[in-house]
């Protein structure tokens, strides 16, 4: 994923078709002078709808459409003949989308599947004909119903990376590093914070052709779940993940507070992140020797499994594969 074209954030109008109006009209044939009602009903307004694309993984393509517009409804017409409804206006999006109220920021729909469809803005009813009012004490009805107008609305989509894991840890931990020694997975690497700004996904595979999906997150600072740094657009993709993959450098200056920090932003910004399934994997082990690495076994925060790893030389990856594929189908 390259940044530029890795868009996550679009607010569009979203206007549905109006219902076409139902007919007035009566039936008027040669033999047949009075007929009777026979108004169709108008057709139903053009909706807006989302379905769910698993070839895509952006909002690009919606970025610069601001307004998204479905056609009305056509009029009924007489002979009881029904209006055409208006044409539906379909926005593939990447699975992992939803769509807010902008006003309220109420979800309104989620895509999570391939193929699923979910109508956004619903188009308006179309109106009855006359046909439907004719009674024994009316039986010349003159009116008939008009459509419902369409919806207009401003809607917020957002795209939350589905993956199995997400790795959480501050900026420069080795996240990147990591994904690319996993998968094939080409993330940007450099030896400064930030690298990452977007998501990036790696497919990992396991034994017997099994496999699992790893989202490399930007970086988390304290203070995030206020919105500084990358804030709310690194939580936001966390959200969608099974698995935390904590990871902290085995040079940082006190492992259990950097761990006690990640925890408290994703305790602030969704309590329920904290109900996640934990993993910590300790980075950079290549600095450390046995005897230390025993020495900081017995200072690492408890209740979660931990694994000393290193991307440069491979030390223990496939006890990471091992320990996260069990977390995964746990």
């Amino acid at each position: 994923m390259s940044s530029p074209n890795f868009i996550d954030y679009v607010k569009l109008c979203s206007r549905s078709g109006a219902g076409g109006p139902g007919s007035a009209h009566f039936r008027r044939e040669k033999l047949v002078p009075k007929g009777g009602p026979d108004g169709g009903d108008g057709g139903r307004g053009g909706h807006i709808i989302l379905r769910g694309n698993k070839q895509m993984w952006t909002l690009l393509h919606l970025k610069y459409k601001k307004h998204v517009i479905a056609s009305n409804g056509n009029s009924g017409e007489g002979g009881r003949r029904s209006g055409a409804d208006g044409d539906d206006i379909i926005l593939e999006v990447p699975l992992g989308t939803i769509a807010k109220n902008a006003e309220t920021f109420d979800q309104m729909v989620e895509i999570t599947e391939h193929g699923q469809e979910v109508i956004l803005t619903p188009g308006g009813k179309g109106g009855l004909g006359n046909d439907h009012f004719k009674s024994p004490t009316n039986q010349t009805p003159r009116y008939a119903q008009p459509g419902e107008p369409g919806i207009e609305e401003w809607v917020i989509l957002e795209l939350k990376v589905l993956a199995d894991v997400g790795l959480v840890g501050f900026p420069n931990a080795g996240k990147s590093t990591l994904l690319s020694v996993l998968s094939a997975a080409k993330p940007e690497i450099a030896d400064y914070p930030f690298t990452t700004i977007v998501p990036n996904l790696g497919v990992v595979s396991y034994r017997d052709f099994k496999s699992f999906i790893v989202a490399d997150i930007p970086g988390l600072i304290e203070g995030a779940a206020e919105g500084k740094g990358l804030g709310h657009r690194f939580l936001r993709h966390i959200e969608r993940n099974s698995i935390l993959l904590f990871m902290i450098p085995a040079d940082a200056a006190d492992i259990k507070k950097d761990f006690d920090i990640l925890m408290e932003e994703l305790r602030k910004y969704n309590p329920e992140l904290l109900d996640k399934k934990r993993v910590l994997a300790i980075t950079k082990a290549d600095l450390l020797d046995e005897e230390l690495k025993e020495e900081m076994s017995k200072e690492l925060p408890e209740g979660i499994e931990s694994v000393f790893i290193s991307s440069v030389i491979n030390e223990g990856i496939s006890e990471l594969k091992d320990l996260l594929w069990r977390a995964i189908n746990d």
